[in-house]
């Protein structure tokens, strides 16, 4: 029964009608590596993107952008196209996240939630080990096939 289940599971996020929220996906170049900012849930402390509800007369790339500065300390360009979407439940509710790629322009010593979240920069190999949602692992992988292929450097 379990072999059946993986072998029809899809890891594509298919929209479904409800509630929708954005993050952001914050990136930097470095020595021409990229490198992604997690930060830690407040209810969970798991490893995360930066993420929230969508602000009411906000794009949902500029609340991403707005929920990347309070929770993490950072502003950069932000994309108007999510790179990819994911599915988390929020109050029992099914939600659907749309993430859109942040470059990192300025990190903030001090910040909104600076003192309920942890923020940490990472590769993508620690990223696969810190981030226990698969789907943010897929969609960081994602945006890290993208850039490289681009060859961005920083």
């Amino acid at each position: 029964m379990l072999r059946e289940f993986l072998h029809n599971w899809n890891p594509v996020v298919e929209p479904v009608a409800g509630p929708r929220q954005s993050g952001a996906l914050p990136y930097a170049i470095v020595e021409g590596r990229v490198v992604f900012l997690l930060v830690t849930s407040r209810r969970t402390g798991r490893w995360i993107f930066p993420k929230g509800s969508i602000s009411a007369g906000m794009t949902a790339w500029d609340s991403a952008a707005k929920e990347a500065l309070e929770e993490a300390g950072v502003i950069g360009e932000i994309g108007t196209e999510p790179v990819g979407t994911y599915r988390n439940t929020d109050k029992g509710l099914l939600v659907d996240i749309d993430l859109y790629p942040l470059r990192v322009g300025e990190q903030f010593d001090s910040w909104d939630e600076m003192d309920q979240r942890l923020r940490h920069w990472v590769l993508l190999a620690e990223a696969r080990r810190l981030l226990a949602d698969r789907s943010l692992v897929r969609i960081a992988e994602l945006l890290h096939r993208q850039l490289t292929s681009r060859r961005i450097t920083s």
